[in-house]
């Protein structure tokens, strides 16, 4: 499994179909944001190009929202504070095929607190 922690969507699909078939999965990571581009590719890799977040719901990439807005507004660097709750947390759930270790599912999960 790879956790192609990038900013660009298209080098995170390219990624995954440079490596389709060599990886049971490619799970980006980075933008904080899920996808909704789960799938196998065509050689039995799972794939999504952003698995999404686990923090505070009400929140700026899970850090407190003044000090991000103010930062913008400022240009001043700030202290990452993590926001408190409500929490969801976000990720994938794949199934792999024992024998030949290639993706049979993957399905985007969102629980919220």
């Amino acid at each position: 499994m790879v956790d192609f922690h990038g900013e660009v969507t298209s080098e995170k699909r390219a990624f995954g179909f440079y490596t389709d078939g060599k990886v049971t999965a490619v799970i980006g990571s980075h933008t904080h944001v899920q996808t909704s581009d789960s799938e196998i590719l065509p050689k039995g890799t799972a794939y999504i190009t952003d698995a999404g977040m686990t923090g505070s719901v009400n929140s700026i990439l899970g850090d407190k929202k003044e000090s991000i807005i103010n930062s913008f507004l400022t240009g001043l660097p700030f202290k990452l504070e993590p926001e408190d709750h409500p929490a969801k947390l976000e990720g994938v759930i794949i199934d792999i095929d024992d024998n030949t270790l290639k993706a049979e599912n993957i399905e985007t999960i969102r629980v919220f607190e």
